[in-house]
Protein backbone atom coordinates (compact mmCIF):
# COMPACT_ATOMS: atom_id res chain seq x y z
CA UNK A 1 0.00 0.00 0.00
CA UNK A 2 1.16 3.71 -0.06
CA UNK A 3 4.26 4.47 1.39
CA UNK A 4 7.19 7.22 0.69
CA UNK A 5 10.72 5.73 -1.16
CA UNK A 6 12.21 7.75 1.16
CA UNK A 7 11.98 8.70 4.87
CA UNK A 8 10.56 12.28 5.68
CA UNK A 9 11.79 14.57 8.18
CA UNK A 10 9.74 16.21 10.72
CA UNK A 11 9.61 19.40 10.93
CA UNK A 12 9.75 20.07 7.47
CA UNK A 13 7.59 21.23 4.73
CA UNK A 14 6.87 18.91 1.90
CA UNK A 15 4.56 18.87 -1.39
CA UNK A 16 2.25 15.44 -0.73
CA UNK A 17 0.91 14.39 -4.16
CA UNK A 18 -0.72 10.91 -5.31
CA UNK A 19 -2.79 9.83 -8.38
CA UNK A 20 -5.00 7.34 -9.82
CA UNK A 21 -3.90 3.86 -10.53
CA UNK A 22 -2.48 4.59 -14.70
CA UNK A 23 -4.07 7.59 -13.59
CA UNK A 24 -7.07 6.88 -13.86
CA UNK A 25 -9.94 9.10 -12.66
CA UNK A 26 -10.61 8.68 -8.72
CA UNK A 27 -13.37 11.14 -8.20
CA UNK A 28 -16.64 11.50 -10.62
CA UNK A 29 -18.87 13.57 -8.45
CA UNK A 30 -19.37 15.74 -5.47
CA UNK A 31 -20.41 12.82 -3.20
CA UNK A 32 -16.99 11.26 -3.90
CA UNK A 33 -15.11 14.40 -3.21
CA UNK A 34 -16.89 14.79 0.08
CA UNK A 35 -16.11 11.04 1.40
CA UNK A 36 -12.45 12.03 0.64
CA UNK A 37 -12.45 14.61 2.31
CA UNK A 38 -14.46 13.04 5.56
CA UNK A 39 -11.53 10.92 5.29
CA UNK A 40 -8.97 13.45 5.64
CA UNK A 41 -10.85 14.73 9.21
CA UNK A 42 -10.56 11.35 10.10
CA UNK A 43 -6.51 11.22 9.14
CA UNK A 44 -6.37 14.03 11.13
CA UNK A 45 -8.05 12.77 14.46
CA UNK A 46 -6.14 10.02 14.18
CA UNK A 47 -2.48 11.33 13.75
CA UNK A 48 -2.49 14.88 13.15
CA UNK A 49 -0.62 16.84 10.57
CA UNK A 50 -0.58 21.09 9.57
CA UNK A 51 -1.71 21.11 6.18
CA UNK A 52 -1.14 24.77 4.74
CA UNK A 53 -2.99 24.23 0.71
CA UNK A 54 -5.03 21.27 -0.47
CA UNK A 55 -5.88 20.31 -4.29
CA UNK A 56 -8.53 17.44 -4.78
CA UNK A 57 -8.30 16.82 -8.39
CA UNK A 58 -10.36 13.99 -10.50
CA UNK A 59 -7.46 11.30 -10.68
CA UNK A 60 -5.04 13.18 -8.40
CA UNK A 61 -4.61 15.35 -5.14
CA UNK A 62 -2.01 17.54 -3.73
CA UNK A 63 -0.96 18.88 -0.17
CA UNK A 64 1.35 20.87 1.20
CA UNK A 65 2.06 19.88 4.66
CA UNK A 66 4.55 19.47 7.82
CA UNK A 67 4.45 16.98 10.08
CA UNK A 68 5.90 16.74 13.80
CA UNK A 69 7.86 13.53 13.03
CA UNK A 70 8.42 12.77 9.19
CA UNK A 71 6.64 8.94 10.05
CA UNK A 72 3.65 10.84 10.48
CA UNK A 73 3.20 11.50 6.70
CA UNK A 74 3.51 7.66 5.96
CA UNK A 75 1.27 6.96 8.75
CA UNK A 76 -1.55 9.70 7.95
CA UNK A 77 -1.12 8.75 4.15
CA UNK A 78 -1.01 5.04 4.72
CA UNK A 79 -4.97 5.24 6.55
CA UNK A 80 -6.48 7.69 4.10
CA UNK A 81 -5.80 5.69 1.05
CA UNK A 82 -6.51 2.35 2.49
CA UNK A 83 -9.41 3.30 4.08
CA UNK A 84 -10.35 5.17 1.06
CA UNK A 85 -9.99 2.17 -1.12
CA UNK A 86 -12.26 -0.43 1.19
CA UNK A 87 -14.19 2.42 1.62
CA UNK A 88 -14.83 2.95 -1.91
CA UNK A 89 -15.29 -0.59 -3.52
CA UNK A 90 -17.92 -1.01 -0.80
CA UNK A 91 -19.81 2.07 -1.30
CA UNK A 92 -19.89 1.26 -5.63
CA UNK A 93 -19.49 -2.51 -5.37
CA UNK A 94 -16.28 -2.68 -7.23
CA UNK A 95 -12.79 -4.08 -6.72
CA UNK A 96 -9.01 -3.57 -7.93
CA UNK A 97 -6.26 -1.07 -7.41
CA UNK A 98 -7.43 3.07 -7.15
CA UNK A 99 -4.20 4.55 -5.99
CA UNK A 100 -0.69 4.06 -7.64
CA UNK A 101 1.98 2.10 -6.06
CA UNK A 102 3.42 4.82 -3.31
CA UNK A 103 2.73 8.71 -2.92
CA UNK A 104 5.44 11.27 -3.98
CA UNK A 105 6.66 14.15 -2.21
CA UNK A 106 9.72 16.58 -1.74
CA UNK A 107 10.71 19.35 0.79
CA UNK A 108 10.14 23.11 0.34
CA UNK A 109 12.48 25.48 1.53
CA UNK A 110 10.47 27.78 3.71
CA UNK A 111 10.50 31.36 1.68
CA UNK A 112 9.20 32.82 -1.06
CA UNK A 113 9.55 29.01 -3.33
CA UNK A 114 6.85 28.20 -0.61
CA UNK A 115 4.42 30.54 -1.59
CA UNK A 116 5.74 29.38 -5.28
CA UNK A 117 4.49 25.98 -4.53
CA UNK A 118 1.30 26.97 -3.05
CA UNK A 119 0.35 28.81 -6.11
CA UNK A 120 1.10 25.82 -7.89
CA UNK A 121 -0.98 23.37 -5.90
CA UNK A 122 -4.08 26.10 -5.56
CA UNK A 123 -4.26 26.85 -9.19
CA UNK A 124 -4.20 23.32 -10.26
CA UNK A 125 -7.75 23.35 -11.56
CA UNK A 126 -7.24 26.60 -13.59
CA UNK A 127 -4.43 24.63 -15.16
CA UNK A 128 -6.22 22.05 -15.72
CA UNK A 129 -9.53 23.94 -17.37
CA UNK A 130 -12.04 22.96 -14.36
CA UNK A 131 -12.61 26.88 -13.84
CA UNK A 132 -11.44 30.36 -14.78
CA UNK A 133 -10.71 31.26 -10.99
CA UNK A 134 -9.29 28.57 -8.63
CA UNK A 135 -11.09 30.49 -6.03
CA UNK A 136 -14.18 28.95 -8.09
CA UNK A 137 -12.84 25.44 -7.43
CA UNK A 138 -15.21 24.02 -4.38
CA UNK A 139 -12.04 21.20 -3.94
CA UNK A 140 -9.26 23.31 -3.31
CA UNK A 141 -7.87 25.36 -0.18
CA UNK A 142 -8.01 28.95 -2.08
CA UNK A 143 -11.91 28.41 -1.81
CA UNK A 144 -11.94 27.10 1.66
CA UNK A 145 -9.81 30.40 2.49
CA UNK A 146 -13.47 32.12 1.33
CA UNK A 147 -15.37 29.59 3.29
CA UNK A 148 -16.61 31.13 6.92
CA UNK A 149 -17.42 26.41 6.68
CA UNK A 150 -13.96 25.56 5.60
CA UNK A 151 -14.66 22.06 4.76
CA UNK A 152 -10.59 20.81 5.64
CA UNK A 153 -9.07 23.03 8.64
CA UNK A 154 -5.88 24.73 7.08
CA UNK A 155 -2.83 25.67 8.79
CA UNK A 156 -1.51 28.75 9.60
CA UNK A 157 1.37 29.84 6.38
CA UNK A 158 4.68 28.95 7.92
CA UNK A 159 5.43 32.04 4.69
CA UNK A 160 2.35 34.65 5.35
CA UNK A 161 0.83 34.96 2.62
CA UNK A 162 0.41 38.40 0.13
CA UNK A 163 -3.12 40.57 0.91
CA UNK A 164 -3.56 39.81 -2.74
CA UNK A 165 -2.70 36.27 -2.12
CA UNK A 166 -6.27 34.94 -4.23
CA UNK A 167 -4.70 37.49 -7.05
CA UNK A 168 -1.45 36.29 -6.69
CA UNK A 169 -2.42 32.42 -7.33
CA UNK A 170 -4.78 33.20 -10.28
CA UNK A 171 -1.82 35.22 -12.36
CA UNK A 172 -0.21 32.29 -14.37
CA UNK A 173 3.22 31.18 -13.95
CA UNK A 174 6.18 31.61 -15.48
CA UNK A 175 6.98 28.34 -17.40
CA UNK A 176 10.03 28.23 -15.47
CA UNK A 177 8.69 28.11 -12.27
CA UNK A 178 6.43 25.09 -13.37
CA UNK A 179 8.59 23.30 -15.27
CA UNK A 180 10.80 23.44 -11.79
CA UNK A 181 8.25 22.08 -9.83
CA UNK A 182 7.48 19.03 -12.02
CA UNK A 183 10.89 18.19 -11.97
CA UNK A 184 10.48 17.97 -8.51
CA UNK A 185 7.36 16.02 -8.08
CA UNK A 186 8.75 13.85 -10.27
CA UNK A 187 12.28 13.37 -8.96
CA UNK A 188 11.12 14.28 -5.21
CA UNK A 189 13.85 16.88 -5.42
CA UNK A 190 13.95 19.96 -2.79
CA UNK A 191 12.62 22.57 -4.07
CA UNK A 192 14.49 25.42 -3.02
CA UNK A 193 17.35 27.77 -3.93
CA UNK A 194 20.63 26.67 -5.80
CA UNK A 195 22.17 26.57 -2.03
CA UNK A 196 19.33 25.02 0.22
CA UNK A 197 18.40 22.31 -2.67
CA UNK A 198 21.98 21.24 -2.41
CA UNK A 199 22.65 20.92 1.44
CA UNK A 200 18.68 19.90 1.92
CA UNK A 201 19.77 16.93 -0.68
CA UNK A 202 22.96 15.81 1.23
CA UNK A 203 21.25 16.23 4.33
CA UNK A 204 17.93 14.42 4.21
CA UNK A 205 19.77 11.68 1.74
CA UNK A 206 18.49 13.02 -1.70
CA UNK A 207 21.37 13.56 -3.36
CA UNK A 208 20.42 11.10 -6.28
CA UNK A 209 17.42 13.42 -7.30
CA UNK A 210 19.89 15.91 -8.34
CA UNK A 211 21.75 14.04 -10.58
CA UNK A 212 21.40 14.25 -14.26
CA UNK A 213 18.42 11.34 -16.12
CA UNK A 214 19.81 8.70 -17.57
CA UNK A 215 23.28 7.27 -18.30
CA UNK A 216 26.62 8.50 -17.52
CA UNK A 217 28.57 9.79 -20.72
CA UNK A 218 31.04 7.20 -21.55
CA UNK A 219 34.79 9.51 -22.07
CA UNK A 220 36.26 9.79 -24.91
Amino acid sequence: MPRTSRAAVGGQCYHLINRGNCRAQIFYDRGDYRRFLALMREAQARVAIEVFACCLMPNHFHLLARARMGSDFAEWMHWLLTTHVRRHHVFNGSSGRLWQGRFKSFPIQEDGQFLTVARYVERNAVRAGLVRCAEEWPWGSLNWRHDPQCPFPLASSPVPLPGNWTEFVNAPQTPEELEAVRVCVNRQRPYGTSAWTAQTASQFGLSSSLRPVGRPRKNA
